[in-house]
């Protein structure tokens, strides 16, 4: 009976082993006769002992369960085989492990791994390495750490090294110093050691933390024990150029170039396709005072290398190789290339030409142009011919150093090697040209662009739009950006802002019409931003409060300011000084001083500083009150406040002087404000001039253009505008003509020698008989006072006046220099 009760007992095992096993493994399925031979029965106690190979084929059908995704049907299968064989071991486990490794699966390692501490099954030094491995890939760091603690307490278990260096790499996956700090105790205190894998790992983390002097601890950590080869200077140099540090990438790039061409270097590829180096990689001593926390750097320190290896990064020597696309060729280092470059193996010559192309980059990164030159000619001394990657740094660098025009000859030389630029690549080109205001360049390179995730490309043309006052050519764009589905971020609201939100041309004044499309424009912008997701920045509320202030829409500013001053408001914590300094200047220039006034004294309640900027609004806002006590009072809050009367100070109080009609008083202040040491501006002098203008006191005009003179103070058209229309009221024309000559001559230099020198130039541009032509060529000219200045002498010219180069020699200029000498000297 007994008998019976075991083989039925052995045929519903079998059974069930037939119906737990996937229909697509039934190729590999134990039927009851299998299982009648790989298992015994004891007489005794009525026990089944399983074979290696049957736990074998109960391991796969758990791995073909996770790979089903049927993870209630692992456990079982796992529960059974607990539950059914009587001795278990680590290889009864071991496959499980290794799948729960490869996919991961760390959930279900620590299912298996609770069962094996469950039985007292004794782990091996695989069961652990595939365990903590499952654990590290899914970021379980605290529970695989845990578990290699486990190891310090096992005497008869021999801690492995790529079991660190997997906990490591997780480190560098999750961003985890601390737990690699602790990982590097943990392997102090086990004696395992370091090999170059694991010093790459800590590069790695060093560089996630911008911990620069971690690196140079690793560095001489590293020769102490290795000497290093190329692929680990590689790894040196990547890290010295993500964080910054383009004098230690530089040298160690020469070190590299010098090993390279030595001859001595055999590199392979492996099975994985990753490049490796021939010698054994032996674990050396852990001295315990490598970590990456409390490192130091001396200043000036680089890595150490041979002698003879170049170091000099800015006084590089000049080779006899010329760059060809017209740039100046500057020197490679001082590295022998005896050997022939085809000699060179193609790893070799290919892991150079990477670390060439990381410095380039880091110079693009520091806008080191200089060195990108030297770089560039080094590597094609050396063969090393760069690559369009290479191209990409080197052309950011030039374009920061010297404008598009000479990054798009960079891109022609990469056109006559057949390399495609990168998007990168022509977003930087773009750039370079909206900076330089060339809309239709910067439209043309951003259209060649393919796929780019960042929207700077296009940030840089609205502004340049900005700049231009071309709002259509942004809407152009903008809708070239929604078509793409490019993100904008904040930097893109705060330029449309500024953009869209005033509709009328400068110089003109809103109205009823121009005030409901700028709501409009302002609503849809905002409507835009939530649906992105992107929060108001203070520059982006500055715009705002800016648009509707230049608008005139004084209601619905202050409306916008009281509820943002609301605490629930999501704008309350960018009400800052800044943003009360806009809505202060638009009140004051609106004219509604009582406003800005109360806007002020809630400022103060609410104690937001007031800053340098906000006391000369609110003294300019005293002159249209027409208040000087006020304004005094101010500056007196603005001494104790710690802010010391700057120009734009005096010249809101002379201002303010100058509305109550007080000439005496406003000149007295000017000259108070020489006497504290504070240098006046041509805007200064323009406030005066322009009241004094407007009063008839030729007197006064005379004075203060003298005191510009004698202080080689430059006019501005402004201020020739006040000194000509004030001789041309009081029926003074050829003295107004005279004094044109003179102010123009003036605005182009005050120096006798530059205009001499400048003579026969300017000479040909203000005779010329076609005006286009001499609109052309002074558009040319980015200084425009200088633009202004040749139309006034042409002007002057075509109405027969004589033009002298000798302004000093004016009877104009004589008199007043004469006139107002001993005034002017007391």
């Amino acid at each position: 009976m007994r008998h019976i009760l075991c083989r039925a007992r052995l045929q519903w095992l079998a059974s069930s082993i037939l119906r737990l096993k996937p229909p697509s493994l039934l190729g590999r399925m134990v039927g009851p006769s299998r299982v009648e031979a790989l298992c015994t029965l004891t007489a005794s106690n009525g026990l089944i002992h399983w074979t290696d190979s049957t736990t074998k084929s109960f391991q796969e059908q758990i791995v073909d369960a996770l790979c089903l995704g049927e993870r209630s049907k692992a456990s079982s299968l796992l529960s059974e085989l607990v539950r059914t064989v009587e001795t278990l071991k680590a290889n009864d486990f071991l496959l499980v492990l290794q799948y729960c490794a490869r996919l991961p699966d760390p959930l279900f390692a620590l299912e298996t791994w609770k069962v094996m501490e469950e039985k007292e099954i004794y782990a091996g030094g695989k069961c652990y390495f595939y365990t903590v491995r499952a654990l590290c890939k899914g970021g379980y760091l605290k529970e695989a750490f845990n578990l290699m603690g486990l190891l310090r307490e096992n005497p008869a278990m021999y801690p492995l090294l790529p079991l660190y260096n997997s906990f490591l790499s997780a480190c560098v996956q999750n961003e985890s110093v601390n737990y690699a700090n602790n990982c590097l105790e943990l392997m102090e205190h086990q004696t395992v050691g370091n090999n170059e894998i694991t010093y790459a790992l800590l590069l790695k983390l060093a560089v996630l933390h911008q911990n620069l002097p971690a690196v140079h601890e690793i560095w001489k950590e590293s020769i102490k024990y290795y000497s290093l080869n190329i692929i680990s200077l590689r790894k040196f140099i990547w890290s010295f150029t993500r964080l910054r540090d383009l004098e230690s990438a530089y040298v160690t790039l020469q070190y590299m170039v010098h090993m390279a061409f030595r001859g001595n270097s055999v590199i392979f590829k492996t099975a994985e396709g990753k490049l490796s180096d021939s010698r054994f990689d032996i674990p050396i001593p852990l001295n315990g005072h490598l970590s990456l926390k409390n490192c130091t750097k001396d200043n000036g320190i680089v890595p150490s290398v041979p002698e003879n290896v170049d170091r000099s990064v800015t006084n590089p020597g000049k080779l006899g190789f010329e760059f060809n696309f017209g740039v100046e060729s500057h020197g490679a280092s001082r590295v022998s290339t005896s050997r022939p470059v085809k000699h060179v193996e193609l790893p070799v010559m290919k892991l150079l030409r990477w670390s060439f192309s990381d410095v380039i980059h880091a110079c693009a990164d520091m806008q080191n142009c200089t060195l990108a030159e030297r770089l560039i000619s080094q590597m094609q001394n050396l063969g090393l011919e760069p690559s369009s990657g290479t191209y990409d740094g080197f052309l950011r660098a030039v374009v920061q150093a010297r404008g598009f025009y000479d990054g798009m000859q960079v891109l022609e030389v990469m056109q006559q090697k057949n390399l495609k630029p990168y998007d990168s690549t022509l977003a930087a080109i773009s750039v370079g040209c909206s900076k330089g205001l060339r809309l239709d360049l910067a439209e043309s390179f951003l259209d060649k662009i393919s796929k780019t995730p960042s929207p700077y490309p296009y940030n840089a043309f609205f502004e340049a739009c900005d700049v231009l006052d071309r709002p259509e050519r942004a809407v152009r764009m903008l809708a070239k950006m929604k078509k793409l589905n490019i993100q904008p971020d904040v930097r893109t609201y705060e330029l449309l802002f500024s953009l869209f939100g005033n509709v009328n041309e400068p110089y003109e004044e809103g109205n009823m019409l121009s005030h409901v499309d700028v709501a409009r424009r302002i609503n849809a912008i905002e409507i835009d931003m939530m649906k992105n997701g992107i929060q108001h920045s203070h520059v982006s509320l500055k715009n705002l409060l800016r648009a509707l202030g230049m608008e005139g829409m004084i209601k619905e500013l202050t409306q916008y300011l009281h509820d943002a001053e609301r605490p629930s408001s999501s704008l309350y914590a960018l009400l800052g000084t800044p943003v009360y300094n806009v809505v202060l200047h638009s009140l004051v220039q609106a004219k509604e001083t009582h406003m800005a006034v109360e806007t002020f004294k809630i400022m103060k309640s609410r104690g937001i500083s007031s800053d340098a900027v906000t006391y000369a609004i609110m003294i300019n806002c005293c002159s249209t009150m027409k208040s000087a006590r006020s304004a005094y009072a101010l500056v007196s809050m603005m001494i104790r406040d710690g802010f010391y009367p700057e120009t734009v100070t005096y010249t809101s109080l002379i201002k303010t002087l100058l509305g109550l009609d007080d000439f005496n008083e406003a000149l007295k202040l000017l000259n108070q404000g020489k006497l504290d040491k504070v240098q006046p501006d041509v805007l200064l002098y323009n406030t005066l001039l322009q009241e004094a203008c407007q009063k008839g006191k030729i007197d006064v005009i005379e004075l203060i253009v003298e005191q510009m003179h004698r202080e080689k103070i430059q006019p501005d058209p402004s201020t020739c505008h006040y000194v000509f229309s004030a001789y041309v009221d009081q029926g003074f024309y050829s003295t107004a003509m005279e004094a044109l000559l003179v102010m123009s001559m003036r605005m182009i230099s005050e120096d006798d020698d530059i205009l001499e020198g400048k003579r026969a130039e300017f000479e040909n541009l203000i005779v010329a008989e076609d005006m286009e032509a001499l609109i052309i060529d002074l558009s040319k000219i980015s200084m425009d006072d200088i633009h202004f200045a040749l139309l006034h002498l042409r002007w002057c010219a075509m109405l027969g006046y004589t033009v002298s180069w000798l302004p000093n020699e004016s009877q104009w200029a004589k008199r007043l220099s004469e006139n107002y000498a001993l005034l002017l000297e007391k």
